[in-house]
């Protein structure tokens, strides 16, 4: 009996060895796969901008109303707006005056004591284009709307122009700055690892309000605008492999 079981606790161990034998095999061949780490890597970052006019103008025209009846509010609200509609149609130019309607809305009014007093909505109407002059002239002349927000902005012909622009003074600086990093380390040539282009531009700019406000002198006067700039940004940023 003591014979057998010598016996089994030696083929055990012959069988544990086996394994922590191919467990060292597997473990020394997975070191041996693992690449070099690379060398001559360097990370590159380039910007360039380009200031540009704001070419679009987007004026919100606003029609606020109040009452105790619902649908006399609402006919109220249509008929403002179908009458700065008809006044906006008389020159609207595709892509230079363009006029579209905005939010319209309806809410009830509650008193303290959570009853129903009335009812109050209001209803946008929207101006844009390029042409600055003539849309300023058309928000002065409707009179069934007030004037609530101004913005400037880019057409996408001139965001794409100024993108273009930008996309490649920020490549020529990463380019150069790749040359002139691979020599500073004493290398012969360089390499484009990898590479990301992003574009960035400042918001849209508003109106100063007091050009709004001046509206109220004198309904029928053009609204004073004056085109103002942006800048419009593209960064290159990427690693490049410098050789020997």
């Amino acid at each position: 009996m003591n014979f057998l079981r010598t016996r089994i606790d030696l083929s055990g161990l012959r069988r544990l060895g086996a394994c922590m034998g191919a467990l060292a095999m597997i473990s020394t061949a997975t070191v041996a796969a693992e690449p070099a780490a690379p060398t001559g890597l360097v990370a590159l970052t380039a910007t360039a901008s380009v200031d540009v006019t704001r070419d679009m103008l987007s004026i919100t025209l606003v029609a606020t109303r109040d009452g105790n009846d619902a649908s006399a509010v609402q006919s109220s609200l249509k008929q403002a707006l179908d009458t700065a509609l008809a006044e906006a149609r008389n020159v609207t130019r595709a892509g230079q005056i363009d006029a579209r309607t905005g939010n319209f809305s309806l809410n009830p009014r509650y008193s303290t004591k959570n009853t129903l007093t009335g009812w109050q909505g209001s209803a946008e109407l929207v101006l844009e284009g390029r042409d600055l002059p003539g849309l300023s002239q058309l928000a002065g002349r409707i009179q069934s709307m007030n004037i609530a927000r101004v913005s400037q902005s880019l057409s996408r012909e001139q965001r794409e122009k100024a993108e273009a622009s930008a996309t490649t003074q920020a490549i020529a600086r990463y380019r150069k700055q790749a040359a002139e990093v691979t020599q500073q380390f004493g290398y012969t040539s360089y390499t484009v690892r990898e590479v990301n282009v992003s574009t960035s531009e400042a918001g849209p700019g508003p109106v100063p309000m007091f050009a709004v406000r001046a509206m109220a002198v004198q309904a029928d006067a053009p609204l004073p605008v004056e085109a103002g700039q942006t800048s419009v940004s593209v960064t290159v940023n990427g690693t490049v492999q410098m050789t020997k």
